[in-house]
C-alpha cells in the first residue's frame, strides 16, 4: 500500500533528480522509495556508514545539510502557500 509523504528539497537538488529520474524511465516517487529502501534495509548506524554510489553524486552536490523542522512550520508554510 502507497503513503503520501511531504518532502522538502532544494530546487537545483530536485531539477537533477527529476531529471535523473526521466532518463532512467522511473517517477521521482519511485526512485525516492527506492533509495529509501536501500538504506532501510541495510544496517547502517548512521550516515555516514551509508554507501553512496556514484549515480548519488549526479543527482546532489556538495555537501547535505540537514535541516530539522517541527511538524507546525511545516504545517504553516504550507497553508500559507495556499493563500
Amino acid at each position: 500500500m502507497d503513503a503520501k509523504v511531504t518532502l522538502h528539497f532544494d530546487k537545483e537538488v530536485i531539477g537533477k533528480a527529476k531529471a535523473f529520474a526521466a532518463a532512467n524511465n522511473i517517477s521521482l516517487s519511485r526512485l525516492t522509495e527506492f533509495l529509501y529502501r536501500r538504506i532501510t534495509t541495510g544496517e547502517y548506524k548512521n550516515l555516514e556508514e551509508l554507501p553512496i554510489s556514484d549515480w548519488v553524486f549526479q543527482v546532489a552536490e556538495g555537501e547535505a545539510v540537514y535541516k530539522r523542522r517541527s511538524r507546525k512550520s511545516t504545517k504553516s508554510e504550507y497553508f500559507k502557500s495556499k493563500k
